[in-house]
């Protein structure tokens, strides 16, 4: 009999915790508990929704999936390797494993560098020995992967619209080939009739090229068409973790409920 096989991503009783400090001197005076003894696991191929009101302590995992934040305690495991506590530099390999795009899409671009530079820099560090020609090849495709046009490289971010900004934050995430992404409200920021274009290019890249997904929203109607498994998530910890199905049919937390109630009925 085949061994099951290791889940992507495992958390394990994670905790961020930030100080509170006070006084000249900066004394530590209590904590906040962004993320509070949590855990769960993403299977490869898959997409997780984690949902909660601003404040439940969702981005701040993401975060610290990436390293952006550092853990408090507990443990993460990539592919069955524990990286909660490796230094920068037994990190950095992972930084091409593990990528993010972020929720606003016009203030993580650096308005100041082409499209091209924004998305030629991860290739400069992780694939030193590719040539200029090499990268705008790169770049080229993946910006058609995202449904834009080659020419579109040498503009500006402030020459697209907010979706078309989004698509190029989602081609900066897939230039080093990673396996998992971190969506941290990639659509929040969009109308609503771009919102649906962007998670359906989010399923079509999952499909094409057998990505995994943590997709983070604070609204249960925009994960409902991407999650395959749902944590929901209130006060830095998680209060309910379903299929997306029995998620949506029948929820068992009353925060899920209250959640659910502020879905728009059409």
């Amino acid at each position: 009999m085949n061994a099951p096989a290791t889940p992507l991503l495992q958390v394990e009783n994670l905790k961020v915790h930030f100080p509170i400090t006070a006084g000249l001197l900066q004394r530590r005076i209590g904590e906040v508990k962004a993320v509070d003894d949590v855990s769960f696991t993403i299977e490869r191929g898959t997409t997780v929704g984690l949902v909660g009101e601003s404040g439940s302590g969702k981005t701040t995992i993401g975060r610290a999936l990436i390293r952006l934040v550092n853990p408090t305690g507990g443990t993460i495991r990539y592919n069955g390797k524990d990286i909660t506590f490796l230094r920068e530099s037994q990190f950095r390999p992972y930084r091409k494993k593990i990528q993010i795009i972020f929720q606003d899409p016009y203030n993580s671009l650096n308005p100041r560098l082409t499209i091209f530079k924004i998305i030629s820099e991860a290739l400069e560090i992780h694939f030193p020995a590719l040539g200029l020609e090499q990268r705008r090849a790169r770049v080229a495709e993946l910006l058609g992967k995202v449904g834009l046009k080659p020419e579109h490289m040498d503009r500006y971010p402030h020459e697209f619209s907010g979706g078309q900004r989004q698509r190029i934050g989602i081609a900066r995430a897939l230039a080093v080939e990673p396996e998992f992404i971190v969506c941290d409200e990639p659509v929040s920021a969009l109308d609503v009739s771009v919102q649906a274009q962007i998670v359906n290019l989010l399923q079509d890249l999952q499909e094409e090229l057998g990505l995994t997904y943590l997709f983070i929203a604070h609204d249960l109607a925009v994960v409902e068409h991407i999650s395959d498994f749902v944590l929901v998530m209130n006060q830095g910890k998680i209060v309910e973790a379903a299929t997306a199905e029995a998620i949506y049919q029948n929820p068992q937390d009353p925060y899920t409920k209250r959640l659910l109630d502020a879905v728009p009925k059409i």
